[in-house]
């Protein structure tokens, strides 16, 4: 396979793509950060590791895209199911953007820690689309590693063997947390609405300040606009500097989009999105 640089520089260099979103390496640190190349010398700058933790589909939506012309984006595979989900909802056309798929053996939890089987990213243990669906040019990454214990799903199997009433008292306890900062929806491909919920004040649906009343419909209601939406790139939570873990309300969601409809969220840039989409056939035990 050729290397990335190689790959970007032929783009930039014929005119196939007027930028390349990628990565780089931050100066003197053991980390990425989301970079820009624009010429074919830019092209040495860019790298793809277990650090390259950014969902960079977050910079196609149309508020965001950074050119006019074709667009080059270095994606995984949870990226590459957020390009898919932004083509679904009409964000940006297959012509709009080329993507370079990265094979990728995961990435860590946090920027600055060395790839371990203690350091992965929890959304990585259970990946499934290691070698990115929709890539237009596939270039080799990172080699295979030893997958540990799933965390998130015992935790989620914890929650789901509590009672309506525990539930709400331990969502309601990290929910309480929540600062309103918004770092979440910001982190978030599929947040890309011109005036967000929380921000309308004809009517005013969600407190603006944060209490604990507020902060539950927030983040409910993102939650619930994430429903058959989320492709599990958890960049909300690892945004939140309160540590709430919100992969695990998106997680429940994409189980239950899963188990009601078969529906994986951006596996398929030609399928119908789930919420816009009846069938008579539907299952309606999901509204109970």
């Amino acid at each position: 396979m050729p290397s990335l640089q190689h790959v970007v520089k032929d783009l930039l260099a014929s005119g196939a793509v007027e930028v390349v979103i990628g990565y780089e390496k931050a100066p003197g640190q053991n980390r990425t950060r989301p970079f820009f190349a624009r010429t074919p010398e830019d092209a040495d700058r860019l790298v793809f590791d277990f650090s390259a933790l950014n969902n960079l589909a977050v910079y196609l939506t149309r508020q965001k895209r950074p050119a006019k012309g074709k667009i080059g984006i270095v994606a995984k595979g949870c990226d590459a199911r957020a390009i898919t989900m932004l083509m679904q909802e009409q964000q940006l056309t297959r012509d709009d953007v080329h993507v370079i798929g990265m094979e990728c053996s995961g990435v860590t939890a946090e920027m600055g820690a060395d790839l371990s089987k203690d350091t992965l990213a929890a959304k990585c243990v259970t990946c499934k689309v290691q070698t990115p669906p929709l890539a237009d040019t596939l270039v080799e990454g990172p080699k295979d590693y030893e997958r540990p214990d799933d965390r998130n799903g015992a935790r989620m199997r914890e929650l789901e063997a509590m009672t309506p009433e525990q539930r709400f008292a331990f969502w309601a306890g990290e929910f309480d947390r929540c600062v309103r900062c918004y770092a979440c929806r910001q982190a978030c491909p599929m947040c890309y609405c011109e005036q967000c919920v929380a921000e309308k004040n004809q009517p005013q649906w969600i407190e603006t300040s944060a209490t604990l009343r507020g902060n539950i419909a927030w983040n409910v209601i993102r939650a619930f606009h994430l429903g058959g939406r989320c492709v599990g790139c958890n960049e909300c939570e690892r945004a939140c500097p309160a540590d709430i873990p919100l992969g695990l309300l998106n997680r429940k969601l994409g189980m239950v989009a899963g188990q009601e409809f078969g529906y994986a969220a951006g596996m398929d840039a030609s399928a119908p999105t789930l919420v816009g989409t009846w069938d008579k056939s539907d299952r309606q035990e999901y509204i109970k």
